[in-house]
């Protein structure tokens, strides 16, 4: 009875996965042709046109979570009995208003560092949140790419990591304060901004940058030591692959950093809910999961990106839910701050 289940549930996979729209071979990613196509589908998203001459090969640079995690966090379930009705629709931004971080979008520059962006943007909005909005921090990227190597099993900076080995390095070692580009706090990001896809203000993305020093001291300017400007985590897990764990996680604690493999036909999202609708995988990226809806009867997860407020719908985008969508609900990672 057993294996017969099993078939059941692999054949209907199976069966959910050929069914699924595809993007003809003929259609080149980043393409006027594949945004015709995806817009003219009738799909649950829009796309939008790539005008930057950004390539293919450049988006692959930004993917940067590696396979093959070499120490996965432990499994945290919630006992979902205790927390009553989940609500249909839940978006951080609006359920924690005063915290700063929450509203944010980051700009990872021409750099493959989501896995530590996706960590350090709910690292800064759980310690805001964990402290009912006493503590507004931007928790440092740059200090967390820089110092987090592979001796600490966090991966090779701007050469791709894991988020596991981010929030350990938060409990372990700590992490100092820093924003974007020339921003506030003891170590800012040193990696200018840039546009992904769109064609903006901002000067276009391309080729690769080289990781940054780790630099233990603050910026010049500002007030404080490297050491006493250090916050830590209380506790480092991962969340069961489950919908209603990782709603009540969200919850109860704040957003969380989440994985996903991107297809080629992601990068043209403009808005709606994203589902892959090519079989070209560039690569994994991490990025923060701050809460879920439905949308023309479509469930979502809501998701902030780090590729700046001039990519997709306002920096943000939102992707199916509830089927484990290009692995969103397989790679959840979180922890606890210590106040």
């Amino acid at each position: 009875m057993k294996l017969a289940c099993v078939l059941v549930l692999f054949f209907a996979v199976s069966w959910a996965e050929s069914a699924r729209l595809s993007v003809p071979r003929n259609i080149r990613p980043l393409s006027d042709e594949l945004v015709d196509f995806i817009n003219s589908a009738g799909t649950t998203w829009k796309a939008g046109k790539n005008n930057d001459g950004r390539t293919v090969r450049d988006y692959r640079r930004l993917c940067g979570v590696l396979p093959f995690d070499p120490r996965p966090l432990p499994v945290f379930f919630h006992d979902t009995r205790r927390n009553g009705a989940i609500p249909d629709n839940f978006d951080s931004r609006t359920q924690w208003p005063n915290c700063k971080s929450v509203q944010q979008i980051r700009d990872q520059g021409s750099c493959g560092s989501c896995w530590a962006f996706g960590a350090v943007e709910a690292m800064s909005d759980r310690i805001c949140i964990a402290s009912k909005g006493a503590v507004q921090v931007e928790i440092s990227a740059e200090d967390l790419v820089s110092c987090c190597g592979l001796f600490q099993l966090c991966g090779m900076g701007c050469n791709g990591g894991w988020p596991s080995g981010a929030w350990r390095f938060f409990d372990k070692t700590g992490l100092v304060s820093g924003g974007l580009f020339h921003g506030d706090g003891c170590r800012p990001y040193s990696i200018a901004s840039c546009e992904h896809h769109v064609n903006g203000t901002l000067p276009p993305c391309s080729g690769s940058v080289k990781t940054p020093k780790c630099t233990k001291e603050c910026q010049s300017g500002y007030t404080g030591s490297y050491a006493d400007d250090k916050h830590f985590g209380n506790k480092a897990y991962s969340v069961a692959k489950d919908v209603e764990q990782i709603q009540t996680e969200i919850m109860t604690n704040g957003p969380v950093e989440g994985t996903i493999t991107v297809y080629d036909d992601f990068p043209n999202y403009k808005s709606g809910v994203y589902q892959h609708h090519s079989s070209s995988a560039l690569g994994g990226h991490a990025i923060k999961v701050l809460g879920w809806g439905v949308e023309d009867g479509t469930p979502y997860w809501l998701v902030a990106n780090s590729w700046n407020s001039e990519w997709g719908d306002k920096g943000y985008f939102k992707i199916l839910r509830g089927s484990n969508e290009c692995g969103i609900e397989a790679g959840i990672s979180a922890g606890l701050p210590k106040l």
